[in-house]
């Protein structure tokens, strides 16, 4: 073959096709964590999934918000001189609705991410097992107070509009406000803890009905019994086992409420202090059993 008409080897080539460094803000972990938190909180109530996701949550808040709209409504037309329900009384009139939002969304923001192990993907972020902890304990926490919350803030409008005392209501709805952001970081750490032994969610939401209603039916069948026998004494520190009832020991004990447990015998301020403890308690050790679990799934 000529020389002219032999293929000419090829040559490689390298072409510019404008790659350049990213020289953008670097946004860190804190923007990581803000961001899981609030992607944790939409999808607490359907925020972002599908239709049949947002059923659940959103039902169980308009019941949550319901009977408030209805006190107020009732306060309103026969001008009350005050409200039948205490703002502190509320959530524990209205604990089964709270238990089952609670033990619907805990294994919702857990379990998931352990079953189909999706967590290793929020690492490819600079983000620690810290970060996810408190991400999704705080977004849980924060649900849960939207759903307390929020009715009570119904009230509170509904009694200033009814021409009940400013000051008196104000104080009362503050007290509220304490009470079930007590509760929410309370009842988020136990819930969080349950749903994360296991990966299925099924199993996660029964454990967490289990947990709440087999304590607080114990815990109350106790007390009756400690009434019947007129062991009085008895029944303040009963309350101690159950989650609802530690919540209604404290705010018995530092916020005037009106205390749920039989005859009225709540905790005085000495076993108050034990109280607010023992939540205390519980609510470190629900975050230290979580960055446990999470350490034993390779986080």
């Amino acid at each position: 073959m000529p020389p002219e008409t032999r293929p000419t080897p090829a040559q490689d080539v390298i072409h510019n096709i404008g790659y350049r460094p990213y020289t953008g803000p670097r946004l860190g972990r804190g923007y990581a964590r803000r961001s899981l938190w609030s992607q944790s909180l939409r999808g607490a109530y359907g925020l972002g999934r599908s239709a049949k996701s947002k059923v659940l949550p959103m039902t169980l808040l308009a019941v949550m918000c319901a009977p408030a709209a209805i006190i107020v409504a009732v306060a309103v037309a026969t001008k009350m001189s005050d409200l039948p329900v205490e703002y502190t009384r509320y959530a524990i009139l209205l604990q089964a609705v709270i238990g089952l939002y609670l033990a619907a969304q805990a294994p919702q923001a857990v379990s998931r991410d352990l079953r189909f192990r999706t967590i290793p993907l929020y690492f490819s972020r600079p983000i620690e097992r810290v970060d996810y902890v408190l991400a999704k304990y705080a977004a849980l926490a924060s649900a849960l107070f939207l759903l307390t919350a929020a009715p009570l803030l119904i009230l509170y409008v509904g009694a200033l509009l009814a021409k009940l005392g400013f000051a008196a209501q104000t104080k009362a709805f503050a007290q509220g406000l304490v009470s079930v952001a007590l509760l929410s970081l309370l009842f988020a750490g136990l819930g969080l803890v349950v749903a994360a032994l296991t990966p299925r969610r099924g199993f996660g939401v029964a454990a967490v009905i289990a947990v709440l209603t087999i304590s607080y039916g114990a815990v109350s069948t106790v007390q009756g019994i400690a009434l019947a026998q007129d062991e009085t004494h008895v029944i303040g520190w009963l309350g101690l086992f159950s989650p609802v009832t530690l919540v209604d020991g404290v705010q018995t004990a530092f916020l005037g409420a009106t205390s749920s447990f039989p005859g009225g015998h709540g905790p005085g301020t000495g076993a108050g202090i034990v109280y607010l403890l023992v939540v205390l308690a519980l609510i470190a050790g629900s975050y230290g059993l979580l960055m446990r679990r999470y350490r034993k799934a390779g986080l």
